[in-house]
């Protein structure tokens, strides 16, 4: 057969038509994993794919190599030239903005490389060495992607791509095998091949899952020293702005149009009672009329409890807790562009793992530590680049609003210095406050009119049209008359401040919505928001949202299935990312609360059973002794004589033939008896192993009877009973019970 009869007959068999299926999916997938990280440039998003389209389709129709090894070897060392002006240039473009652009940039240039080499490949691989080393490129993409994120999305296509690796080293390894086999190769199309196709995809779905539970077994129990799988490693995190020292009027709007999720939270608090929270991020102190900045002050520096691990924030005092809801909270913070700490006001402790640095034991590093201003904001020096779990406790005020009205307006020189401060104003917004508050007596009425006034006179949008001007407060209040939070927060803060009343400017997220399936609160960009905090003397910073409420959102069927894909995502990130010793210890004291109560469970199931069968014997013997003697005779003839007729002809005979012998008379042997009696007699001589034939007369087997102690008995008891039965004579009852009697001791 020539060489290249051989190759079409191998190119139809149907072994490694399976073969390049599994590989080409299997390529297709960690391509696909790669691209859905979303952290690739356009070129290297779009070209890979579009070429694996055309490869599949070329391959399917049965086209051969596009690319010989020669020029696919040339086309490879010519990238190699060109790496490092992608190294030093393009992929340093591409990375500004990253955390650490030398790194990510590395990063990026070995993955343009890698893919170009994959795609290269793929045009010109003819051997096995080829397929080889294509599957091994596949799993270099999956671990780059593992890198990039190791979200939800990944663990999919991880979960695929671990089923057809397996897939693909099967059927390369038979593939390999067959080579040179003197038996031709299995035609594709028979019921053959469709069998091999079905144990191959079952095989590899079987070695696959074991792989995963023993995989997911070792990664559960192998003790954790350092937290968080990958520490959740994010080289270019989502750049949300505006939680800095330095806002400007519309960046907030901005960030409100992104739905990414920020921040999942959850809290001890019910649903109505997280209505009023806003998760605060930093407060601003200075406005200069576009801009809102913070006074530079030197941050107080925060070190944890080595003990507990406990950041300590602030005592609230007794006076100011009774006028306070306490909130514990668990926050688990996505990768931001911001080393605010987002909590709920009046915040006392925190506890996280906020450092990079390796800990033990699953204690906080002793060099870890949080900064805090005198706004009490709290920042993460290490930066929130990373996923971030940390759980808090706060003081949220609820103070009634007939105290706030008694509170006296003097106010400390250092709070009238930082937040009256003001810029040059159009005089029709200082008109406006007045306006707004001529019957306002306190500044709380103050701020409660103000307050109002804007959430029912003004409109809310995130499209703002027009030319703001030099004034883009005044646009907003006397022209536009609708804006975000941002304008309405801005309105108010510069309008009690004209009217000597202290306030200040605030940045966060509203709790945002709640999923009731994972019983946490998810928190995206467009949750972003601004707000008013007012000074009251002895309550302290009181929180006033001026804003209008959005609409909302209405849910449907897949806004269900979202809310349970976003509970996956949850525990995905609680268990997986961020599992750390920590996490071990909870579930290791989850696994004993649970078979403890197993046991319990079945203890106590099984002390009520033995309980039930006490109490039924008691009932039982209770009734015995109730109906007496001759009532228990009676219910026990009544069950043997329905035992006999269940158990059938046998049994009843039985019993007859013991009524006949003790209660008869001495002559009252019937022909019924006598063949009872006779019955009997063949079934000890059947067990002993002597069978009369259905065709033998009694006397014949009776002579027989190998044995002649056995066979004289044998041969009386016939006679008598051929007597009783046909000669209509009476017989002697106790003489044939004799014979009986004397032929079962002669037999054993």
């Amino acid at each position: 057969m020539s060489s290249g009869a051989k190759t079409s007959e191998q190119s139809l068999s149907a072994v490694n038509r399976y073969f390049e299926i599994s590989l080409y999916l299997l390529i297709a997938t960690s391509v696909l994993t790669l691209v859905t990280t979303g952290k690739l440039d356009p070129l290297s998003t779009i070209v890979p794919p579009v070429a694996l389209v055309l490869k599949g389709i070329r391959w399917w129709r049965g086209d051969p190599p596009e690319l010989s090894h020669r020029a696919a070897t040339s086309l490879t060392i010519a990238y190699f030239i060109f790496f490092p002006a992608d190294l030093w240039l393009f992929s340093r473009v591409l990375a500004e903005g990253a955390p650490n652009p030398g790194l990510y940039a590395a990063l990026l240039a070995s993955i343009h490389l890698m893919l170009f080499a994959m795609v290269v490949r793929l045009y010109s691989a003819t051997t096995t060495r080829d397929y080889l080393f294509l599957a091994m490129l596949s799993f270099s993409t999956v671990l780059v992607a593992a890198i990039l994120t190791v979200d939800t999305t990944f663990l999919v296509f991880f979960l695929v791509f671990l089923v057809l690796a397996v897939s693909t080293f099967v059927g390369l390894e038979i593939r390999r095998s067959a080579e040179g086999a003197v038996s031709p190769p299995l035609a594709m199309g028979t019921p053959a091949a469709r069998r091999l196709n079905r144990a191959l995809g079952v095989t590899s779905f079987g070695v696959a899952a074991g792989s995963l539970l023993l995989g997911a077994a070792i990664f559960f129990v192998l003790p954790r020293v350092t937290a968080g799988y990958l520490s959740g490693l994010n080289l270019q995190p989502s750049l949300i702005s505006g939680f800095s020292d330095n806002v400007e009027l519309g960046q907030i709007g901005t960030i409100k149009k992104n739905t990414a999720v920020v921040m999942r939270v959850r809290s001890d608090a019910s649903v109505a009672q997280m209505g009023g929270v806003r998760w605060r991020g930093i407060a601003l102190t200075t406005f200069d009329g576009k801009r809102w900045t913070s006074e530079a002050h030197e941050r107080i520096i925060v070190y944890p409890d080595v003990a507990t691990g406990w950041f300590g924030l602030g005592f609230t005092p007794a006076e100011l807790r009774r006028t306070s809801r306490r909130i514990a909270y668990t926050v688990l913070l996505e990768p931001l562009a911001t080393d605010s700490l987002f909590v709920p006001e009046r915040a006392e402790r925190l506890r996280g793992r906020f450092s990079p640095e390796i800990e033990r034991a699953g204690r906080t590093s002793p060099r870890s530590h949080l900064e805090q201003d005198f706004t009490r904001s709290i920042f993460n020096p290490f930066h929130n680049f990373t996923k971030i779990r940390y759980e808090g406790v706060s003081y949220v005020p609820q103070v009634p609003a007939e105290r706030l009205r008694a509170a006296p307006a003097a106010y400390p020189d250092d709070v009238r210095r930082l937040y009256l401060q003001l810029p040059a104003l159009d005089p029709r917004i200082p008109a406006l406050a007045r306006e707004i508050t001529k019957n306002a007596a306190t500044p709380y009425d103050k701020a409660a009119a103000i307050e109002r006034h804007l959430r029912t006179r003004y409109g809310y949008t995130l499209e703002l049209s027009g030319t703001p001007g030099e004034s883009p407060l005044a646009h907003f209040l006397f022209t536009r008359r609708a804006g975000h939070c941002e304008y309405f927060a801005s309105a108010m803060t510069v309008m009690l401040r004209s009217l000597e009343v202290p306030a200040r400017y605030v940045n966060g997220f509203l709790p945002g919505e709640y999923n009731d399936f994972g019983e946490d609160y998810i928190v995206r960009g467009s949750d972003a928001h601004s707000w008013v905090e007012v000074y009251f003397p002895e309550f302290g910073w009181i929180t006033f949202d001026p804003t209008p409420p959005s609409d909302e959102r209405a849910r449907g069927f897949f806004g269900r299935f979202a809310l349970y894909y976003d509970w996956f995502e949850l525990m995905w990130s609680e268990w997986v990312i961020n599992y750390d010793l920590a996490h071990q210890v909870t579930l290791a004291q989850n696994f004993q609360k649970t078979s403890r109560e197993w046991s319990d469970q079945t203890w106590r199931y099984m002390e009520q059973q033995r309980r039930g069968i006490v109490e039924r014997l008691k009932l039982w013997q209770w009734q015995v002794q109730q109906f007496g003697l001759w009532s228990a005779i009676a219910i026990a003839a009544l069950l043997l004589a329905l035992a006999a007729f269940l158990r059938g002809r046998a049994l009843r005979e039985y019993l007859a033939l013991e009524w006949g012998i003790h209660f008869g008379g001495r002559e009252a042997v019937t022909p019924r008896l006598a063949t009872l009696l006779y019955a009997q007699m063949l079934r000890v001589l059947a067990r002993r192993g002597w069978k009369k034939p259905p065709g033998q007369t009694p006397r014949e087997f009776a002579a027989a009877i190998p044995r002649p102690e056995v066979a004289g008995p044998v041969g009386e008891l016939t006679s008598l009973y051929q007597a009783a039965r046909f000669g209509a004579r009476a017989t002697d009852a106790q003489q044939m019970t004799g014979l009986l009697a004397e032929i079962k001791t002669r037999t054993k």
